[in-house]
């Protein structure tokens, strides 16, 4: 396993997303949650991936409880990132939540608390009043956030008055906005990004395309996995399976593989089982050359999908017919 060291702390660059922990919009049923996501943990942790990240979104809080349950005695061996929603974070509401999510995690401090959102009306000095409160007191080591611009990630740290370590954003190569200025930033400054959908919700693993759409509603509503897009991916796909075959390696780990290569970046791929967990702690281990970098690069720069409200026709007629 690949780590990355900032600020004392010593990060697996793969690491684990638990959004699926008792989120039915996955459609992975109670079986994978009373299981699975049990020996998904065992089995993460035993291959050195420490990085654990929920949210109290996820699924109401389950995705809390069910991995608190999951690490056990074992909680010394993992960094804990979870997440505040963001509805009125004000600082008496933000140390509430922080006491409600280590409880629900079973702990006594979060290794790494975030900003879900930026609230548009909260100012965000109010919310990192919170945050300062709760990590005065213990219950919160690391301040984060996520899905902020640089803007209000400096706004942020400047409010807090100290470090916020880390921006959780959606990072891959179908999603390369934060290359513009929060990698450079992140790189500079000793800070990291933790990217959130490294595989596209597994478009990037080239197991799909218009014959085979994925299940899932979560999947279902991404525009992504509409016909035309699958097709007009076909060459970014080719790109991953062409580099995958050069190193006996899946389309999938050689796109974790590229996300990492970038310097203060970690990626946090869900896994649907143990199998795929072992699958994305192997790329970890990939290293990919200079030309073959440059090859998915410029595969990901020429692939232009139908985004935004032009994609709204084809998912709504995309969504009635499954």
């Amino acid at each position: 396993m690949r780590y990355v060291q900032l600020n004392g702390i010593r990060l697996s660059a793969i690491g684990l997303g638990t959004w699926q922990f008792g989120s039915w919009e996955w459609g992975y049923g109670a079986t994978y949650a009373s299981g699975e996501a049990a020996a998904i943990v065992a089995r993460a942790l035993d291959l050195g991936i420490n990085l654990i990240d929920t949210a109290e979104a996820y699924g109401f809080g389950r995705s809390e409880r069910i991995l608190g349950a999951a690490l056990g005695r074992r909680r010394g061996d993992a960094f804990l990132a979870t997440k505040i929603f963001p509805i009125f974070p004000v600082a008496p509401v933000v140390e509430q939540r922080a006491r409600a999510s280590a409880a629900r995690l079973g702990v006594e401090a979060i290794d790494l608390y975030q900003v879900h959102w930026a609230n548009p009306v909260v100012p965000i000095a109010t919310t990192m009043e919170g945050m300062r409160r709760v990590q005065r007191r213990g219950l919160v080591r690391q301040v984060g956030v996520s899905n902020f611009s640089l803007p209000q990630w400096q706004a942020a740290e400047e409010a807090l008055g100290g470090p916020v370590l880390a921006n959780q954003v959606e990072y891959n190569l179908v999603a390369r906005r934060p290359e513009r200025n929060l990698l450079p930033h992140a790189a500079q400054a000793g800070r990291l990004i933790i990217a959130y959908s490294p595989l596209a919700q597994g478009f990037l693993s080239a197991r799909y395309d218009a014959s085979h759409p994925p299940p899932g509603l979560v999947r279902r509503w991404n525009a992504l996995f509409l016909a035309e897009n699958l097709a007009a991916g076909a060459a970014l796909l080719g790109a991953l399976r062409d580099v995958a075959a050069r190193h006996r390696a899946t389309p999938a780990q050689v796109a974790l593989a590229w996300v990492i290569r970038r310097p203060n970046v970690v990626a946090i791929p869900g896994a649907s089982s143990v199998a795929q967990l072992e699958a994305n702690a192997a790329a970890a281990d990939l290293d990919l050359s200079d030309e073959e970098d440059r090859q998915l690069s410029e595969a990901s720069a020429a692939f232009r999908p139908r985004r935004g409200l032009a994609a709204v026709p084809g998912l709504i007629t995309s969504a009635w017919s499954r």
